[in-house]
């Protein structure tokens, strides 16, 4: 049995791994997740895992070394996915030191551990032990709004926020320690995802909220940028494969083939959820394009990005399944059957950050 230690497991694309790991291999894998329930950490999202003699919670913050390092003595770790990551752009502009904290220092402290529980005397790994460092497409900086251009796993870094910075600097740590102790890794770079159990600060899941509520929809900027879209399904399969197949020490970008602007986005939202929701819903007659709101740009803002997942297919055949009309409408149809959960999450904190950061625009 494969022990896995996942960080940030009860976040988004965390607990939807988990998930999707466990449907997969069921009992002959043991899942340790290790979270340390920030703002968007929710273990609502994972408790129907509770019940599993093979998943284990702890809560932990991946900057304090002691408490990862207990982990790895009372553990022995197979493999290290490593999603644990302070990921919004908006709060990286209010508090960049907060980034650079948890996704720089928080990634060497990982590397560190399982290095210091890996590594044999003669600086050699055992046959099977493998760090997977998600990452972001965000690294590599914007695009020309062509439509021809695309990241790839050569492109240069070009950062603009302090996240992608951050996260661009946690890559760095990663290849360096590939190159200098020969450290067993991947690092995927991965596209914007979208599904289920998604924080609503991001926009699918804060679209769906707010035009369920008939509150105002907010557009930065002409809404004319342009993201690729993954469903989060495709991407929890895409980590897994890169685990299992993908050669030590390269790096795999994960796209969803999904460019999208940022408007389209909206109206398809809004579109969709007035399909969904039943005509005695009287909610469905809040829904309209009247409630798009044009609010300052986000400072930094790229224009676009678009990522060439080439390499993976052609090395380990893995390509995205779910198109964008698919996966918007599952996305939708699980936020209206679990509105309670919604409810949670965007109560307390949640309201106040949207207010700081949407209220005077």
């Amino acid at each position: 049995m494969k022990t896995y230690l996942v960080t940030g497991g009860a976040g988004f694309i965390g607990s939807n791994y988990i998930h999707y790991m466990f449907r997969k291999y069921d009992n002959d894998i043991r899942i340790i997740n290790v979270d340390a329930l920030t703002y968007a950490g929710n273990l609502e999202n994972l408790k129907d895992l509770e019940i599993r003699d093979n998943y284990i919670f702890i809560r932990a913050d991946i900057t304090d070394k002691a408490a990862i390092e207990k982990i790895f003595s009372e553990y022995d770790i197979d493999r290290v996915v490593h999603f644990a990551a302070e990921s919004h752009v908006d709060r990286s502009i209010k508090n960049p030191e907060v980034f650079v904290r948890t996704n720089v220092l928080g990634t060497a402290v990982m590397l560190n551990c399982a290095r210091a529980a890996w590594e044999k005397p003669d600086g050699s790994y055992p046959e099977g032990k493998k760090f997977l460092h998600v990452s972001t497409d965000e690294v590599y900086g914007s695009l020309p709004d062509d439509g021809k251009s695309y990241f790839y796993e050569t492109t240069p870094y070009q950062p603009h926020s302090p996240y992608s910075a951050s996260k661009a600097g946690s890559d760095m740590l990663v290849k360096s320690y590939m190159d200098t102790y020969h450290f067993p890794a991947n690092i995927t770079n991965t596209s914007n995802n979208y599904g289920p159990y998604q924080f609503p600060e991001k926009l699918i899941p804060l679209l769906i909220h707010n035009a369920l509520s008939g509150k105002e929809l907010p557009v930065y900027g002409d809404g004319m940028n342009v993201r690729d879209w993954l469903y989060v399904d495709d991407h929890a399969k895409g980590i897994d494969m890169v685990q299992e197949q993908g050669r030590l020490f390269e790096t795999y970008n994960i796209g969803g083939h999904n460019e999208k602007r940022n408007i389209e986005i909206v109206n398809l939202v809004i579109e969709t959820l007035s399909e969904e929701l039943d005509d005695s819903d009287p909610r469905k007659k809040n829904i309209s394009k009247d409630l798009i709101r044009y609010v300052t740009d986000r400072k930094g803002h790229d224009r676009r990005y678009a990522i060439a997942p080439d390499k993976i297919k052609a090395e380990i055949g893995w390509e995205p399944e779910t198109t964008f009309a698919e996966g918007i409408r599952k996305t939708i149809r699980w936020y209206l059957s679990h509105e309670e959960w919604m409810q949670h999450v965007t109560s307390g904190n949640y309201q106040k950050y949207y207010e700081d950061m949407y209220g005077d625009r």
